[in-house]
């Protein structure tokens, strides 16, 4: 009886296991067969970049980032490219059905003994994991999915189909995935071209990237690679000799200086500013599970390739030339506070124990980091490649690169262009600083947060002019004032160059940058108002509103607030297009990899044409268009805008061109303004056309700094914002500001008083008013010079009656001569009196000797 239950117990044990083994198998044999029937698994979709191209259809750049995939066919890599590789990874891949029993046993023994005795998976294994798997995931789980799929594989393909699969889909490094992308980054070539040495570079990475790079960690790269190389001459796959000379021809021409830089920033990118503006916007855009670096969109932007190419060529040499004056000026400085002011501030700093003002001694510290740098990194760089002292080239040697970099930072002046079309918002051009590199990246265009200084004008002389209290002839007193602030404060500003010039009207105010006469401005219009229109303008948000120091107070009439570039192109925009607001964007439409359109901003535009917001209205935008056209004829802005600026030879305006089809030359209207702050730290110019409007910024990163006296908005700024708009405007024909019909009135004014003209007025000026204001009176400074004249022409038509050449007695500027010859005809005269005199017939002619004066005296009381 026991041995029957026993038996029965076994039976049943048996039986139960089989159950579950033969669930288990048919489980697994119908997922192949559903695999099979389905053959889900071969349909690999392929990474595809996100092609960025600009408003004519020209291909800026791709968008790849990590996955930097260059596909390439197994027939064409070189066979030691394939015998590195399965030398290194997996030297009976052609042997195995997709799995190696022996290095899994032997990668597990070494789990549990932790001891490196390498890893399990065989190539296949890799890219099944690569492919359909998390390979950060650790678990047995994982492993067991692992090797399905990767029987599936072996099943599926043949051994070549998985080596060119593998090849085109593992992670080598540096952002680059597949061994085509990899040689380009590592090597500068295509992998058709690849050396024994070059791929043994590569197939060292696939394990340790990060350790094995060669850029970061030479000699380490180099004691592995000559490991791979050796089991390849071991193996037969090539001779000792080529083994030797490959690998000496690599290290021979290494590029010991170059460091690791991500393959996203060694792609090809024609405009990499505006491209990775276009990335970040893009980013905001797409939402789900689509990647914009793997799932080929085509983005079809606002940029125009020439446009960007000018804008980085002109700001390149500016900012070289801006950071030339800087130094030029800062070496003069020390050199005159090395001989005068620090050796009396040491000896005053000895003679009174103030060891706290020390300077001597941050002198030595600032000479020391630039002797080691300059002078002591190259040679201890290569000190400690060719001794194998890893940890001397990345502890100091990149610690001081790193220090010296950052101390740079600190004096280096940066610059930002940005160019809006005026009608549908298009961003044309960016320039988002120096060059664009990983350590580089902050496009000062869109994000910096900087003083506008003067430029901010504008803005508010805007809302001066929709009170009607002012007008373009209001005159204005600029000499020097004590403004009240609303805490009961004195405030008073100075103008640039500490001049002033007495009366101005308000056109001439504002051409001229003067600051008097643009805080009396302000404070006519009100800080609430006068903030209001700025905000409107700069199109800024009211959540962003109290960080942008937006404070009421006569400061913020100099620019004391903090805004972006791109947001004053906007509001000196709004004023090109007659007043209707636009919205600065770098992307119109955006498609899938089926051609496809997913995102439209295009036709936001054509709405935004069809029905326009007003910010202001169209006759102040046509306004304050034709007040700005004087800082460009006799303002800040009329270096920038002068051929001279560009050599002082040269004649002319920048903005005279000549019309393709008639061939006659013409001025294209422009309107602007320059900016400099109070303490020289930001340099704008601003300027627009009826086609664009083009904001330029330079100034330092760290707030606060000064460049120098010379380094203002209409020196600095002016000439690169002249010369891009130069080319952005030389095949336009000409174009005309909008005109509010009807709603503005053109008169001539005293350019002095701005009231009608009188005869006395020196000189007069025509101006554009709106309707309902203008000059109410005549000039009344030069009315009393009138009566004057009024006086001499009623003199000189009396002489003329009488016959006396009046004018000519006037005019003579002779010299003076003593002539005494008249005493001797007194006694004549007496003689003629006493006969007595005949009175003339000319009635007009009165008989007394001072007649003449007489007469025209009371012609002149007439």
């Amino acid at each position: 009886m026991k041995l029957k239950s026993w038996t029965y117990c076994v039976l049943g044990v048996v039986t139960v296991c089989t159950i579950i083994l033969g669930a288990t198998l048919g489980l697994g044999l119908a997922k192949t067969f559903d695999t099979k029937n389905s053959e889900q698994f071969t349909q690999i979709t392929q990474a595809l970049p996100t092609k960025i191209l600009d408003i004519n259809g020209e291909l800026i750049t791709e968008f790849t980032s990590e996955e930097k995939r260059d596909i390439i066919t197994i027939y064409e890599i070189p066979q030691h490219m394939l015998d590195a590789l399965i030398t290194r990874e997996d030297r009976i891949f052609y042997e195995h059905s997709g799995f190696n029993v022996i290095a899994i046993f032997r990668a597990v023994v070494g789990q549990v003994l932790h001891i490196s005795w390498g890893g399990g998976s065989t190539l296949t294994q890799q890219i099944a994991g690569t492919l359909y798997c998390d390979r950060k995931d650790m678990s047995v789980k994982r492993k067991l999915k692992e090797l399905w799929w990767a029987v599936q594989m072996e099943r599926r393909y043949s051994k070549n189909e998985i080596l060119e699969i593998y090849l085109n889909k593992i992670y080598f490094g540096g952002g680059t995935y597949g061994v085509n992308a990899a040689s380009k980054y590592y090597f500068g070539h295509s992998a058709r071209e690849i050396t024994p040495a070059e791929s043994a570079i590569l197939v060292i990475q696939l394990s340790n990237p990060a350790f094995y790079n060669p850029f970061e960690h030479p000699n380490i790269a180099k004691e592995r690679q000559k490991y791979v190389l050796d089991s390849m001459v071991a193996e037969g796959y090539i001779t000792q000799e080529q083994s030797e000379s490959s690998y000496d021809d690599y290290w021979l021409n290494f590029d010991y200086n170059r460091t690791d830089t991500s393959a996203f920033f060694m792609r090809e990118d024609k405009a990499p500013w505006f491209s990775e503006y276009v990335r970040r916007e893009l980013g905001n855009m797409i939402y789900g599970d689509s990647d914009i670096y793997s799932s080929g969109f085509t983005v079809n932007t606002t940029g125009n390739l020439s446009h960007l190419r000018a804008a980085t060529d002109i700001m390149e040499k500016a900012i070289v030339n801006a950071n030339k004056q800087y130094q030029d000026e800062l070496k003069y400085k020390r050199r005159y506070a090395l001989g005068t002011y620090i050796p009396m501030s040491e000896f005053c700093i000895l003679l009174f124990n103030l060891k706290a003002l020390k300077m001597s001694n941050q002198r030595s510290h600032t000479q020391t980091i630039n002797n080691f740098t300059t002078n002591l990194t190259p040679i201890i760089d290569m000190f400690s490649i060719l001794c194998g002292i890893e940890d001397l080239k990345v502890g100091i040697i990149n610690r001081a690169t790193q220090m010296a970099q950052d101390k740079a930072k600190e004096t280096t002046v940066e610059g930002t262009l940005i160019n809006i079309e005026n009608d549908t918002g298009y961003i044309t051009a960016i320039v988002g600083g120096s060059k664009f590199d990983a350590s580089n990246q902050f496009i000062r265009a869109t994000q910096a947060r900087v003083q506008p200084g003067s430029s901010i004008k504008p803005l508010y002389y805007s809302a001066a002019l929709d009170t009607k209290k002012f007008t373009a002839a209001t005159n204005l007193v600029d000499a020097p004032y004590e403004f009240t602030s609303p805490d009961g404060s004195p405030y008073l500003p100075n103008n640039y160059g500490g001049g002033w010039h007495g009366n101005v009207l308000l056109w001439r105010a504002l051409a001229l940058s003067l600051n008097i006469p643009a805080l009396k401005v302000l404070e006519g219009v009100g800080f609430e108002r006068g903030i209001n229109r700025m905000v409107d303008l700069l199109g800024i948000s009211d959540k962003e509103l109290p960080s942008r120091g937006f404070v009421p107070g006569y400061p913020i009439g100099l620019g004391t607030c903090s805004v972006r570039p791109v947001e004053m192109a906007r509001a000196y925009a709004v004023f090109a297009n007659g007043g209707k607001a636009i919205e600065p964007t770098a992307i119109r439409t955006v498609e899938d990899r089926n051609g496809n359109i997913i995102i439209n901003n295009d036709q936001k535009v054509r709405d935004n044409i069809l029905n326009p917001k007003q910010v202001i209205s169209p006759e102040n935008a046509f306004l304050m268009t034709e007040i700005m056209k004087s800082s460009v004829t006799i303002g800040t802005l009329r270096y920038g805008a002068a051929m001279r600026s560009i050599d002082p030879n040269l004649t002319g305006s920048k903005f005279t061109f000549v019309d393709k089809q008639t061939g006659k030359k013409f001025d294209m209207p422009v309107s602007g303004k320059t900016g400099t702050t109070q303490n020289w730290g930001d340099a704008w110019a601003i300027g627009y056309t009826p086609y664009y409007t083009c904001a330029v910024w330079f100034g330092f990163d760290t707030p606060g700094k000064s460049m120098g006296m010379g380094m203002t908005g209409s020196s600095l700024s002016g000439p690169p914002w002249g010369d891009f708009m130069m080319f952005a405007h030389k095949d336009l024909p000409y174009k005309e500001f909008p005109f509010p019909e009807g709603k503005v009135h053109k008169a001539t004014v005293c350019a002095e008083t701005g009231e009608w003209p009188v005869k006395g007025c020196p000189s007069v000026v025509t101006l554009w008013f709106m309707e309902g204001t203008g000059a109410s009176r005549k000039c009344s400074l030069h009315a009393d010079v009138e009566a004057q004249e009024i006086m001499l022409d009623r003199i000189i038509d009396g002489a003329t009656i009488t016959g006396t050449d009046f004018e000519s007695a006037i005019g003579d500027d002779s010299e003076l001569e003593l002539d005494l010859d008249f005493l001797g005809d007194l006694e004549d005269d007496n003689s003629k009196k006493k006969r007595g005199t005949k009175k003339s017939d000319n009635p007009l002619i009165n008989n007394n000797d001072n007649g003449l004066f007489e007469g025209s005296e009371n012609m002149f009381l007439d």
